[in-house]
């Protein structure tokens, strides 16, 4: 497995890489967030330490995420619940706070990957779901309202092309927790508010995503069934 380890403290990932390297993993690490980038594309796994010293990490996270849906997981000191939740809403799939035991790393690494990889095929998209003037593009990715192209994040488009593509019936919360975010938790749960909270905004429709209370979400009475177009 190809792990890219951002860490600028020559000592942490002085002990870190030699081990890691003995338990299987290869290892290319940089000590600052400069050439990340170009470099995502060529690994399986990103160990992300945000206290970096020409981004912050965070910042990193948001820009990976939007060229590459490579594993990342965040290493870091900040260990506030506020800092995890920030770091899990800008994209990151886990989150480990330092100090921690390597095996427990290998393990998350591996946990990450297996669950990427043991995902089903996705089938075939379909094309343009419509729910009123709100119409969604899922091969593209794109979301027009009453004809104006809406600019999404990629957690938030999953999110609304889950509740659309269930044409109406109740897309449940955990369903929609384990396929976009991987895994169910408290943070992932309270991001997955957030997330629908700011579509509904951005959208312009607040009705167009209902809430079921205990359940998940659904399209809202006035917009469903969806339809292909």
């Amino acid at each position: 497995m190809r792990v890219l380890l951002v860490e600028d403290d020559d000592r942490v990932a002085g002990a870190l890489t030699p081990a890691l390297t003995r338990r299987g993993l290869t290892i290319k690490r940089l000590a600052s967030g400069a050439g990340v980038l170009d470099l995502v594309h060529e690994v399986d796994v990103v160990l992300l330490d945000l206290g970096l010293p020409d981004v912050d990490g965070i910042v990193l996270c948001r820009r990976i995420r939007a060229v590459s849906d490579v594993a990342v997981i965040v290493v870091s000191a900040r260990g506030e619940v506020d800092d995890r939740i920030q770091g899990l809403r800008s994209g990151a799939d886990d989150y480990l706070v330092k100090p921690y035991d390597v095996d427990e790393l290998v393990a998350r690494v591996e946990a990450v990957r297996r669950r990427r990889g043991e995902r089903p095929a996705a089938p075939e998209p379909p094309g343009v779901i419509r729910a009123g003037d709100v119409s969604v593009d899922i091969g593209r990715h794109e979301v027009q309202v009453d004809g104006q192209p809406v600019s999404l994040s990629r957690k938030e488009f999953q999110v609304l092309a889950l509740v659309v593509t269930a044409r109406g019936a109740v897309c449940a919360r955990d369903h929609v927790l384990n396929e976009v975010w991987g895994h169910r938790g408290p943070a992932e749960s309270r991001s997955l508010d957030v997330h629908v909270a700011t579509l509904r905004t951005k959208l312009g429709r607040p009705a167009l995503i209902e809430t079921v209370r205990g359940v998940g979400y659904r399209l809202g009475g006035a917009y469903g069934p969806a339809e292909e177009g």
